[in-house]
């Protein structure tokens, strides 16, 4: 019998990608689609358009002309649908019964490329998104990341928040939508995802008709960002809570660094599990903090390696001494090899288990070929945790962990940031 390939990558005619992960034996299937959209491409003016126009494709197209008919067309095949912005993509993806592709296809297409954009509908959408934003700002343990990535790239695109101002989604319009729609939402900046069951034959053509639309256009790629930092930053936003958070981390890599294996073993290390050193010194033997953990967030040119903790109010101080500590004593000596391969083991434990989702699969292929435009397989990721060494964890450690890279972000009810600035160093 031939070897089904892991994956197939192809690109239509108008310059949309396209990747198909055959998993035969699935009953299901997931069809994803990324489009290099998100708060980093934006202005001061239209921060929050990517997420706000991510809720509008639900809001009814030509073909289904409210957010009822979608809704109704996709429940009737008891298909699981959502859709998220970042910083530098936005995603819509739908899962289903294997032998509802085709609707999955229709819909998809439907809604990135014919929606009504309806001005009630956005008047309606505006005032959902702005009680969004204030949850989120009402959400310490959320909100202290966001204000992390404030301290590390400031009043830049890659500083501000994903859901936006809430002044600027008030002024939002609808030709606003239609200029961002045109300057991104091209095939070009598109990348189709299925994985799951589906029917190889038929699947070309199903794609072709609802995603060969010829649309003209190239997006404008992002500004790169500027990083001035020469020693440890800080900021602190006062809030009554009952539970301190905080963010403590490094400047790092870029998302395609070739020391990215690196940098995943050495967060996993660090905050990765119930036996990672700081869940076991913060939490365990001190008893200082609900919720630790610790891992790497990397962007096109840039990155970050940090800490978030849930800590007593009246022990901060103890808690972000004992993880700084944990972030030194890394750079210091080498991990020994048990726990060298206990990391590895969790992160590939980790991707057996994503591998049983068509949706991860689809979204990590799909996230592959929008960043890079190269796919890694599931044994070339795996490959790349089992070569990194001792050596390789304690050399990136060694660069990261710096008073020149080092930040902090805390929320809580605390009115004088000298307190912190005090502690704030490796």
């Amino acid at each position: 019998m031939p070897t089904i390939k892991e994956f197939e990558q192809l690109t239509l005619p108008n310059g949309l990608r396209v990747v198909l992960a055959p998993l035969t034996s699935f009953k299901s299937v997931t069809a994803i689609v990324l489009c290099g959209a998100g708060s980093r491409y934006e202005t001061k003016n239209t921060n929050g358009i990517s997420h706000f126009l991510e809720h509008m494709f639900f809001k009814g197209t030509h073909k289904r002309p409210s957010a009822m008919d979608i809704s109704h067309d996709l429940d009737a095949i008891g298909a699981d649908y959502n859709a998220f912005t970042g910083k530098e993509s936005t995603a819509y993806h739908i899962k289903s019964a294997s032998q509802h592709l085709p609707l999955l296809l229709d819909m998809l297409s439907d809604m990135l490329w014919n929606s009504k954009f309806d001005l009630a509908e956005i008047e309606k959408e505006r005032g959902v998104i702005i009680e969004e934003i204030n949850l989120y700002q009402d959400t310490p343990a959320r909100r202290v990341a966001e204000i992390y990535e404030q301290v590390l790239w400031g009043d830049q695109p890659l500083g501000w928040d994903i859901g936006g101002e809430k002044d600027v989604i008030r002024k939002v319009t609808r030709e606003d939508f239609a200029d961002y729609i045109k300057a991104r939402y091209v095939p070009s900046n598109v990348v189709l995802a299925i994985a799951g069951h589906y029917d190889r034959k038929h699947v070309g053509d199903l794609i072709s008709r609802h995603f060969g639309k010829k649309i003209e256009g190239t997006a404008p790629t992002f500004l790169p960002v500027v990083e001035k930092q020469n020693k440890p930053a800080l900021r602190v936003l006062y809030k009554k809570t009952d539970q301190a958070h905080l963010v403590v981390g490094f400047r790092s890599l870029a998302a395609s660094d070739p020391d990215r294996y690196v940098l995943a073993v050495l967060g996993t290390i660090l905050g990765g599990g119930m036996s990672s050193r700081l869940f076991v010194n913060v939490r365990e033997k001190r008893g200082l903090a609900y919720y630790v953990r610790a891992g790497a967030d990397g962007y096109h040119d840039t990155g970050t390696l940090a800490a978030a903790e849930g800590v007593d109010l009246k022990r901060i101080d103890e808690a972000l001494k004992v993880t700084l500590d944990e972030f030194v004593k890394i750079g210091k000596h080498r991990v020994e090899a048990k726990e060298l391969n206990k990391a590895k083991e969790y992160i590939k434990g980790g991707i057996a288990l994503s591998w049983e989702d068509s949706r991860s699969v689809a979204l990590g292929y799909g996230s592959d070929e929008l960043f890079e435009g190269k796919i890694r397989s599931q044994d070339e990721y795996i490959k790349g945790i089992d070569l990194v060494t001792p050596d390789d964890v304690l050399r990136v450690a060694q660069f990261l962990v710096t008073n020149s890279k080092l930040n902090l972000a805390v929320i809580g009810p605390f009115k004088d940031p000298l307190r912190f600035q005090k502690l704030l160093k490796v």
